[in-house]
């Protein structure tokens, strides 16, 4: 019998068929979308891709967490 591997593990790992597979990758696209109307964009770096957003309360809405460094995350006070 004909196969391939399917290796990607995070997004689909506890899929047990195609058609659930499907709905995982219908709804990732939705979520993607939704984000990049509210001002989600995605940045490619030398280490990888980033997803960013200048407003850091809609981004800790979405339940993400800020990976900059911890200096740059601190609002200095005059």
């Amino acid at each position: 019998m004909a196969y391939f591997t399917w290796t990607e593990r995070g997004l689909t790992a506890d899929c047990a068929s195609l058609e659930a597979m499907a709905a995982r990758f219908e709804e990732a696209a939705a979520l993607m979308r939704r984000m990049a109307r509210e001002g989600f964009r995605l940045e490619r770096h030398s280490d990888g891709q980033r997803i960013t957003h200048p407003d850091p309360t809609l981004f800790e809405a979405y339940g993400f967490v800020s990976e900059e460094p911890a200096v740059r995350q601190l609002t200095l006070l005059p």
